[in-house]
């Protein structure tokens, strides 16, 4: 990229370890750039110090006027966001890392490493924080109607006594005990949601109520997403939490809870106000 105007784009922030910049120097990044690491000046560093990883990107590609366009270009997207959580992913199974947004730009190292010392008492702070834990996903699904009239725990109900009356009367009938099935597994839901929390609460540190996944993604064999919510959890409790949540669903036949990680702490990386004045732009 000699010659050639660049951004500068920044995955994480890490603990400036002496090994940090071997351990990055084997990724590629956005672009299939190399990875690198952007640290604080010898003098300034202190215990700890954290660090940007970073890669230097074309500006003709990421300044804000061509990611507008590019957004729209699904399979740029998708190729993006795979690179970033790469790189993410690979960080968190080495160290402790605070994930930052897809696209967090700089207009030169410089700009970075002001932003860098600037918020060097909150990285730190947070880096300490998540030090040892990992982020666990925990969904719930209410399971679709199979239309087959069978009940909540999946099993065909007793055979009804013919319909007296006209087929319209049937009909509606039939549409109230749909409509009572429903609510049940509705009324699962919320049960399960509710014991999710208390079981969880022994295991995990933070938590997080995200908003519902919609959409075919959110839908499918899974049924309808109810719960969206993550927990920050201590590596040494991790297996006693998925088995505490997973047990939290297990005679609601309603619904269906999922346990995924464990994952980089992309719900805990920062305080809002940090992880605003984070997303630093060209």
């Amino acid at each position: 990229m000699t010659g050639e105007p660049t951004l500068t784009y920044v995955y994480a922030v890490a603990v400036a370890t002496p090994g940090l910049d071997t351990f990055v120097a084997a990724l590629r990044g956005v672009g299939d750039a190399p990875v690198t690491v952007l640290s604080l000046p010898e003098e300034d560093p202190g215990p700890a110090a954290p660090a940007f990883v970073t890669s230097e990107v074309a500006h003709a590609d990421w300044h804000e006027e061509a990611l507008r366009v590019r957004f729209e270009d699904l399979a740029w997207l998708e190729a993006t966001a795979r690179a970033h959580h790469h790189v993410i992913q690979a960080l968190s199974d080495g160290t402790t890392i605070l994930p930052l947004r897809m696209a967090t730009l700089y207009q030169d190292r410089e700009r970075a490493l002001a932003a860098l010392r600037e918020q060097r008492s909150a990285f730190a702070e947070r880096l300490a924080l998540l030090a040892h834990h990992a982020e666990y996903g925990v969904k719930v699904y209410v399971r679709p109607d199979t239309g087959t009239g069978t009940g909540a725990d999946g099993a065909a109900p007793a055979a009804a006594p013919p319909a007296a009356g006209s087929p319209g009367k049937a009909y509606l009938q039939a549409r109230k005990r749909q409509h009572h099935a429903r609510e049940d597994r509705y009324q699962q839901a919320a049960r399960a949601a509710e014991r999710i929390a208390a079981a969880a609460a022994p295991h995990a540190t933070h938590a997080v109520r995200h908003p519902t996944q919609a959409g075919p993604l959110a839908r499918g064999e899974s049924g309808e997403n109810v719960l969206n919510d993550a927990y920050l959890v201590p590596e040494d409790r991790a297996e006693a939490f998925r088995r505490a949540v997973e047990r939290a669903g297990e005679d609601l036949p309603g619904v269906r809870v999922d346990v995924t990680g464990p994952w980089a702490p992309y719900s805990f990386a920062m305080p809002e106000a940090a992880a605003d004045a984070s997303g630093g732009r060209a």
